[in-house]
């Protein structure tokens, strides 16, 4: 925490205005890590913000506890740093929301309409409730549970191991190796990492184990999950992901999540706007807990 102070001092300094009586005004765009609204405050890991401050893990404070409402770890979040002399808050906070599939927004949408009114979905696990015990095959084909990793930090996403196109799966799998090196001495031991395919009929272990060489992944910390169709379905619907076949392609929703020690969903990140040192912040925050 204190060099996170030290680094929020700093960059407060590069902000302020030149004149006592201007205030200066940035656009602020990042990854919500924790929400005190009792002292109005959040923390976020944003991007750089250009000629004035790079990119970094900051507290801001905000004037009214309205501004948190709805704000949960995970979030990406859009706001207005203002800057004076004296202080410094945030203001039109606006979270921003992803909705995308590889191949056909609008069928996508279709389809989730669909499942609400067949009640086919379900309701996703919410922040901060108990995530419900699942199994799957891992890519030596032992069966895993989550329950057996409670008291680690256990972040999970979902890929297909022939998704063509690389800002999707790609980028998340990507995401899992860069945290894999940067918690290194932590993982295992205090992290664990889950990939679920969400195309089990092809992804067999043995593929989603070429699939995790390709990142020269460490089972011992993670592991690339598949199952039967009706396993894999019921991971899915936890977490509010939806996927189905589309001219020998998955048209899938995109989400990365992250459950503590105690089994309790901490985030959940839609889309793929985040960066990977914006999910290594998140896993720390989640760990410091």
């Amino acid at each position: 925490m204190r060099k996170t102070a030290i680094a929020f001092a700093l960059a407060l300094a590069a902000a302020v205005p030149a004149q006592p009586a201007a205030q200066a005004r940035h656009a602020m765009r990042g990854m919500v890590l924790t929400v005190d609204a009792a002292r109005k405050t959040m923390v976020v890991s944003h991007d750089s913000v250009p000629n004035v401050m790079p990119a970094m893990t900051m507290p801001f404070e905000v004037r009214s506890q309205r501004e948190l409402e709805g704000l949960v770890p995970g979030a990406i979040v859009s706001f207005t740093l203002v800057v004076a002399k004296e202080s410094a808050h945030a203001e039109g906070l606006r979270i921003v929301r992803y909705e995308s599939v590889e191949q056909d927004p609008l069928t996508a949408r279709r389809l989730r309409l669909l499942q609400k009114m067949t009640g086919a979905r379900g309701t996703p696990v919410a922040v901060g409730q108990t995530v419900p015990d699942f199994t799957l095959t891992d890519q030596a084909r032992a069966r895993v549970s989550l329950s057996q990793f409670r008291g680690k930090v256990v972040a999970l996403n979902f890929i297909y191991t022939s998704c063509v196109l690389p800002q999707f799966c790609y980028r998340l799998a990507n995401h899992f190796s860069v945290v894999q090196r940067r918690l290194q001495a932590r993982m295992g031991r205090d992290v664990v990492l889950l990939t679920v395919t969400f195309d089990p009929a092809r992804d067999t272990p043995e593929r989603m184990a070429e699939y995790a060489r390709q990142w020269s992944a460490d089972r011992s910390v993670w592991r690339f999950l598949t199952g039967s169709a009706d396993e894999v379905g019921g991971v899915c619907r936890l977490f509010g992901v939806d996927a189905f076949p589309d001219e020998g392609l998955i048209s899938h929703s995109t989400r990365t999540v992250v459950i503590d020690r105690r089994g309790a969903l901490a985030a959940s990140i839609e889309g793929n706007q985040h960066t990977a040192a914006q999910l290594g912040d998140l896993l720390a925050a989640v760990l410091a807990r």
